[in-house]
C-alpha cells in the first residue's frame, strides 16, 4: 500500500495548495453567509435583493462544493490508509484514480485567478480602418463570439447595436454570462486583422479590415466599484430609430461621461430611461475596472484616459483568407491552417494558448 500511499500525499498535498490560491475558504465563508441571510424570515421581502442573492448562493455554490467533494474524497482515503488493510487496496486505488482526474479537472480554474476571472463578460465590437469591409468584419466577429459561447452553453445578450449604412455592424455590445466568461475571453481583447478578397468591390480586390474587442468584467453592482458621482456627466436624449412604432418619443437614451478619463457609454437600446442608466453605469463600472488592470491603477483617481490610438495598433491576432489560409495569435504565436472553424466559434485552442502564455509570464 506504499504506493497508494505516496500518491495520496502528494495529491492532498497539491489539492490543499490549489485550494488557497483560489481562496476557496473565503468563498466557502462567503456563501454560509449568504445562505444564512436566505433564511431570515425578511428575506423575500425585497424580492429584487433576494434573487441577486440567491444568484450569488448559486454560483458560489457552483465554485465551492466540487473541491469540498474532493476535498471529502481525498480526506476518507488518507483516513483508509491509515489502517494498513491490504484488503482495501483495489478500492483505494479506484478512489485515488477517481480523486485524481476530478483534480485534473478542477485545476484548470488555477489559470483563472485574476480579481475579476469568475465574472460575466461584457464584449463591445467596434468596426475600424476598412470601411465597409471593416463593418461587416466587426458582424463576422460578434457571429464567431456568439458561436463560442453557444458552444459552451453560456447566454448571450445584445446590450446595444448600431448597424452599418450598407452591411455589417459600425458597433455592438454583448454580455456573455457563464462560469468564468470573463477569464475566458480576457484574451480576446485588442484588434483582430482580417484578409480577404473584398465582396464589397467590383474589382474583387484583396482588403485588409480591423475590427476592435474591447472585453471587460461584468460589475453591476455600485459596491464592486465605487465611482464618485460628482466625476460623471450625464446626459438625456431621444432614442433614434428606424421610423414607425420603433421611435421612441421621450428622452429615454442616456449618456455617461466619466470626466476624469473621458470614457463615455451611450445605450439606447431600453424603452425607459432608467433601465438605460442602469445598463450604461454596468458598462462604465466594467470599462474603468477593465482600465485600472491595463494600468495597475490602486485607485480609480490614478487613472488616465485609453490611448485609443495607441490601442488601435495594438493587433493581437490576424486572419488570413486569402493568398492563404491561416490564424495567427501575435502574442502567443499559435498558429491555425482552418480559419473557417475559429471563425465558426472554435476559439478555445486559442483561449488555452492565451490562458498558458499568461501563467508562463
Amino acid at each position: 500500500m506504499e504506493e497508494q500511499r505516496k500518491q495520496a500525499t502528494t495529491l492532498q498535498t497539491e489539492i490543499n495548495q490549489a485550494l488557497e490560491r483560489l481562496h476557496i475558504s473565503d468563498l466557502t465563508q462567503q456563501l454560509e453567509e449568504l445562505q444564512a441571510a436566505s433564511q431570515q424570515p425578511d428575506f423575500w421581502d425585497d424580492s429584487t435583493k433576494a434573487q441577486d442573492i440567491m444568484k450569488q448562493i448559486a454560483k458560489l455554490e457552483g465554485r465551492v462544493q466540487p473541491w469540498q467533494k474532493l476535498t471529502k474524497s481525498i480526506t476518507d482515503s488518507v483516513e483508509l490508509l491509515q489502517l494498513n488493510d491490504a484488503s482495501l487496496t483495489q478500492e483505494l486505488t479506484v478512489q485515488l484514480a477517481e480523486a485524481s482526474q476530478q483534480f485534473d479537472a478542477l485545476k484548470e480554474e488555477l489559470k483563472f485567478n485574476g480579481p475579476y476571472d469568475d465574472h460575466d463578460a461584457i464584449l463591445t465590437l467596434s468596426a475600424g480602418a476598412g470601411g465597409t469591409d471593416a463593418q461587416d468584419w466587426t458582424q463576422m466577429l460578434f457571429r464567431m463570439y456568439v458561436r463560442w459561447a453557444e458552444n459552451n452553453r453560456y447566454k448571450v445578450t445584445t446590450v446595444d447595436e448600431s448597424a452599418g449604412e450598407e452591411a455589417g455592424l459600425k458597433s455592438i455590445t454583448i454580455q456573455i454570462d457563464g462560469p468564468f466568461a470573463y477569464g475566458k475571453l480576457q484574451g480576446e481583447h485588442g484588434v483582430h486583422r482580417l484578409v480577404r478578397l473584398s465582396p464589397f468591390n467590383s474589382d474583387n480586390l484583396r482588403q485588409t479590415s480591423f475590427a476592435k474587442v474591447e472585453v471587460m468584467p461584468r460589475l453591476d453592482k455600485p459596491d464592486d466599484l465605487q465611482i464618485d458621482d460628482k466625476e460623471l456627466k450625464i446626459d438625456v436624449y431621444r432614442s433614434g430609430g428606424h421610423g414607425g412604432q420603433s421611435v421612441n418619443t421621450t428622452d429615454s437614451a442616456v449618456r455617461i461621461t466619466h470626466v476624469p478619463t473621458g470614457i463615455t457609454v451611450a445605450i439606447q437600446n431600453e424603452r425607459s430611461q432608467l433601465q438605460n442608466k442602469e445598463t450604461a453605469m454596468t458598462i462604465l463600472r466594467s470599462k474603468l475596472a477593465q482600465l485600472q488592470m491595463e494600468q495597475h491603477a490602486e485607485k480609480l483617481s490614478e487613472l488616465k484616459g485609453p490611448n485609443q490610438s495607441a490601442e488601435w495598433g495594438n493587433q493581437i491576432r490576424s486572419y488570413v483568407l486569402h493568398p492563404y489560409k491561416q490564424v495567427k495569435d501575435l502574442r502567443t504565436r499559435y498558429e491555425t491552417s482552418d480559419p473557417d472553424a475559429v471563425l465558426d466559434g472554435n476559439l478555445d485552442p486559442l483561449i488555452n494558448a492565451y490562458l498558458e502564455h499568461s501563467l508562463a509570464q
